[in-house]
């Protein structure tokens, strides 16, 4: 996370809690907050100015991603506990130099959490908003997963989930067409195959266009790069490469994507009576 000198800034009379926005932080617990992030510092005497030493700590945290972690502690609903003061009012001060940054404050639960503006494109509609069942639930908090962790920065963890994202929809739609689905072995592209077959959506059918045939091998590629791309840029194994945004976003979309066609064929095709 980068931020411009202007709102790192802001940052620091937000930290300090010298302009009565936010909670007052003395000289030792600033030093025990820095302390947190790779400071090594005692407070003694010779100290500086509490906002000379905010500002010389969040310097070298500009470009990292201990800058949004200590962004969210300092909104951590449990620092505000006892004060006389609301974040949403501090938050709403920042973000008018962070959105020039690119990113924003966002009300999260009890917490304000930083993230980018501009994320995730795709919008998925979940299937079963009033579903208390255990898979329902799963693949519902996949798809909010993925947005959060895209924000947040966490690509390896958005590829992760948008393979859980996947699974958890090939797994219902299965349970759903199959009277005795074979227990998932964690291969997602024998999965899809198996789905393909269920939803008259096999690509290797000689009753369909070559126009559908090639969306339908594309949609096929898309299960086997999610499977790929988990295994080698995702937070689930030691990764191969590091993930990127543009890489998350690829695969969150992707993913998102592939899960809305495959409900809507479900609920046509269970509409016109071509499923058995």
């Amino acid at each position: 996370m980068k931020i411009a000198r202007n709102t790192l800034a802001e940052l620091v009379k937000i930290v300090t809690g010298d302009t009565k926005m936010s909670p007052y932080r003395s000289g030792p617990m600033l030093v025990q907050l820095f302390n947190e992030y790779g400071a090594n510092d005692f407070y003694e005497a010779g100290f500086p100015s509490r906002w000379k030493y905010a500002e010389e700590k969040l310097l070298p945290l500009n470009e990292t991603t201990s800058l949004r972690k200590l962004i969210n502690q300092i909104f951590d609903a449990r620092e505000w506990i006892g004060k006389d003061l609301k974040p949403e009012v501090a938050a709403a001060h920042l973000n008018k130099f962070l959105k020039f940054d690119g990113y924003e404050l966002v009300s999260d639960g009890d917490h304000f959490k930083v993230r980018e503006t501009g994320g995730v494109v795709v919008q998925f509609d979940t299937p079963f908003p009033e579903s208390q069942e255990v898979n329902h639930v799963f693949i519902e908090e996949q798809v909010r997963k993925c947005d959060k962790k895209i924000d947040e920065g966490d690509f390896g963890g958005a590829i992760t989930n948008a393979r859980s994202l996947v699974e958890g929809v090939l797994i219902e739609i299965e349970k759903q067409l199959s009277p005795a689905p074979p227990q998932y072995d964690g291969d997602l592209i024998k999965l899809n195959k198996r789905v393909q077959t269920l939803l008259n959506l096999d690509p290797a059918r000689k009753d369909i266009s070559d126009m559908l045939r090639q969306v339908l091998s594309g949609l096929t590629s898309v299960v086997n790069g999610l499977a790929s791309m988990r295994n080698k840029m995702s937070d689930a194994h030691a990764a191969g490469y590091k993930a990127s945004k543009h890489h998350a976003k690829l695969a969150v979309n992707s993913a998102k994507t592939l899960a809305d066609f495959i409900f809507d064929s479900h609920t046509y095709q269970k509409g016109a009576g071509k499923l058995k």
